[in-house]
């Protein structure tokens, strides 16, 4: 179990400009990411060091983003203005998830600019959707040179994490301590006064950390 990346939704200008935003307080550019049909959104990447990379997504305008669980927590909350959506650990055997939670994963795939098929299973984002602090998980089914953080430049890696949230309930929902996922990254958590879940993401790049 590892931290996999980050999710933020794109806002009212949509996931070009949002993203470009992004990039340039970070001094890199993100990469066409391409879309997710059976979820009814597409994002953009920036690959990190560690394994872990940063996703802006937004919904399509497509019955999808309505159905799946992920379209709609996109959709929600690009609606709410934008911003941190959440936080999402990669597994090697998604069936305990399964097993522990009492439902089936559903697969997921994204087609990229250049005809290329990533593949995955995931679980959890009903969890998202009631408790933002709640992080979903994901098994990847492509193999790890085409997972969305090959290629990244050792000079960006996430340096911190803060979480409105119960750091007691995270692990309860994770099966095992949270600080498992999160070993290698900084996690500040807060007692939330509204809404739990991301309030701000630290990242180290070769002209210092930035807070996001």
């Amino acid at each position: 179990m590892r931290l996999d990346h980050l999710s933020f939704a794109a806002g009212p200008d949509g996931l070009a400009a949002t993203a470009a935003n992004l990039g340039g307080l970070l001094g890199r550019e993100f990469d066409d990411g391409g879309i997710h049909p059976r979820f009814g959104t597409r994002n953009m990447t920036l690959p990190m060091a560690g394994n872990t990379y940063l996703e802006v997504v937004e919904a399509l305008d497509h019955p999808a983003s309505d159905k799946a669980p992920f379209g709609q927590a996109v959709k929600a909350r690009s609606n709410a203005g934008g911003g941190w959506l959440g936080w999402v650990v990669a597994v090697d055997d998604i069936a305990v998830v399964e097993e522990r939670l009492g439902r089936a994963a559903v697969a997921g795939n994204r087609h990229r600019p250049d005809g290329t098929e990533l593949l995955w299973k995931q679980i959890g984002v009903n969890g998202l959707l009631s408790d933002p602090q709640l992080p979903f998980f994901v098994q990847w089914d492509s193999p790890a040179a085409m997972h969305p953080s090959a290629g990244a430049d050792a000079g960006w890696s996430l340096a911190c994490l803060e979480i409105a949230g119960d750091p007691q309930r995270v692990s309860e929902w994770l099966g095992e301590t949270v600080e498992a996922p999160l070993e290698d990254v900084k996690v500040e958590w807060v007692a939330p006064h509204g809404t739990p879940g991301i309030l701000a993401v630290q990242v180290q790049t070769p002209s210092g950390l930035v807070r996001i």
